[in-house]
């Protein structure tokens, strides 16, 4: 339990939602195997490596945020620094004599279990007076001792196997300083610097392997005021602008955090966000791949093969959690997820998110499989045999293999710009059936189709 004034802890409780998902994006991705390509190079944000490291491998060893605030009276600033430390998992199978003996692999009736590196999430707290911060301003340290535990693995009452679990320790220090900034405005400038001090001494040609248990993963701060506000950066007032922007962050973005229209609460994350980042309310839970659509994500993951699940449920609890997230998500989650165009809701007057500002289910001027469009003198709709000719310009290298061969129309469907589409299943494909009975075509343009029924021939007056 944080040990913050609870107007401090309010803010930091809304934001810490968006703070979750900085420290644990890209922490595994789809499809949640270990064994996957992607899933080889990991830790790609906010990594701090020990100090005699960064001459080898390019990373840097510290953060640094700076921002503008207005802190009152008797204030106090108080410092969340979040990251995580890597933890390395080992496998080990038991042996007839009563032993264990490292494997690659060890598979289980649940779960296929392999070498891996977890993360374990780890909070450094600060909380001090505005006033001690001026001049040389205020620094803590903070040291996580090295530490190593098993987990006896047993079925049906027999021990087979265990993990070995080791963490290297990590010495850190946050240092912050308050400056007054010239003016009538009574503003200051805040420095927060993070630095990894660990004093580990690579071997020649390290490799990042090495460094990352050792390293501060995913680091980002939450800087909250008890009374006072903080200046956004990316937005400020005009009085405030030139302090704005003489402000120097390195290898973080600080924004505003917490409720639209409150400046209590920054978050300095590694990851460029805009002022008061949300997470969507269609969002079904935390899949830690966020350069997929969570709509797609789903989808993909409960069509994973039963061998293909048990070993991404044996990669990482958290990978286990999104494969029960998927095999259980019922179709009303689903549907929330798709089709949300928060752009739209200033001028749908703030429609309910779950309810979709257009449904062309419920628009009596559309019906997809009754309207026509002409083409070529030809009324086009649902059952209209076509040639498909894709336009070079405006479709992809699949299309193109689909020059020449005939189709029928499913659908004729109308986009909110105006523009028309032709839902089209190809005739000779052998899965034509199935990807009509899923809802799954082509999409053409009128244009890029040539009509082949000479019965919808439209006489034009």
């Amino acid at each position: 339990m944080s040990g913050f004034p609870a107007g401090i802890e309010r803010g930091f409780a809304e934001a810490r939602q968006i703070a979750d998902a900085v420290l644990l994006e890209g922490y595994v991705l789809y499809p949640y195997r270990a064994s996957a390509a992607k899933n080889r190079l990991r830790w790609q944000f906010g990594v701090l490596v020990p100090p005699e490291y960064t001459a080898q491998g390019g990373e840097h060893s510290h953060q640094r945020t700076e921002c503008v605030m207005e802190a009152r009276g008797e204030d106090r600033l108080a410092v969340e620094l979040r990251f995580l430390r890597v933890q390395r998992r080992t496998v080990e199978q038991a042996t007839p004599t009563g032993g264990f003996e490292p494997v690659e692999r060890l598979e289980l009736a649940d779960r296929v279990l392999v070498e891996w590196d977890e993360g374990v999430e780890e909070r450094v707290e600060v909380l001090v007076s505005v006033e001690e911060l001026a001049g040389a301003g205020v620094q803590r340290a903070f040291r996580l001792p090295g530490v190593g535990e098993t987990e006896l693995l047993r079925e049906h009452g027999t021990a087979v196997g265990r993990l070995v679990r080791r963490r290297e320790q990590v010495d850190g220090l946050v240092r912050l300083i308050v400056e007054d900034l010239p003016g009538p405005y009574r503003a200051q400038r805040l420095t927060a610097v993070v630095e990894n001090v660990s004093a580990w001494l690579p071997p020649r040609r390290a490799s990042r392997e090495e460094a990352l248990p050792r390293s501060l993963v995913s680091a980002h701060l939450l800087l909250g005021l008890e009374h006072g506000r903080f200046v956004s950066a990316t937005d400020p007032p005009e009085w405030a602008r030139p302090a704005v922007e003489r402000c120097r962050s390195r290898h973080t973005w600080p924004v505003l955090a917490g409720p639209e229209g409150e400046r209590g609460v920054v978050l300095s994350s590694p990851i460029i966000l805009e002022d008061h980042p949300k997470v969507a309310p269609e969002s079904l839970g935390t899949l830690y791949d966020a350069t997929e659509i969570d709509e797609i994500l789903a989808l993909r993951t409960a069509a994973l093969t039963e061998e293909e699940k048990r070993e991404a449920r044996g990669t990482d609890e958290r990978a286990a959690a999104v494969i029960d997230l998927a095999d259980s998500m019922p179709p009303e989650v689903l549907e929330r997820l798709h089709g949300a165009i928060r752009g739209l809701r200033d001028l749908t007057g703030g429609a309910d998110a779950d309810q979709p500002w257009w449904d062309p289910g419920n628009d009596p001027e559309v019906d997809p499989e009754r309207d026509r469009v002409l083409v070529g003198g030809h009324a086009v709709g649902a059952g209209s045999r076509v040639v498909l000719r894709p336009g070079r310009r405006r479709t992809d290298a699949q299309d193109l293999f689909l020059d020449g061969r005939t189709g029928v129309v499913e659908a004729v469907l109308h986009d909110v710009d105006g523009s028309v589409h032709l839902a089209v299943t190809v005739e000779d494909d052998p899965g034509a059936d199935l990807w009509r009975a899923q809802g799954r075509f082509r999409y053409f343009q009128p244009d890029e189709v040539t009509p082949l029924d000479a019965d919808d021939r439209v006489e034009e007056s």
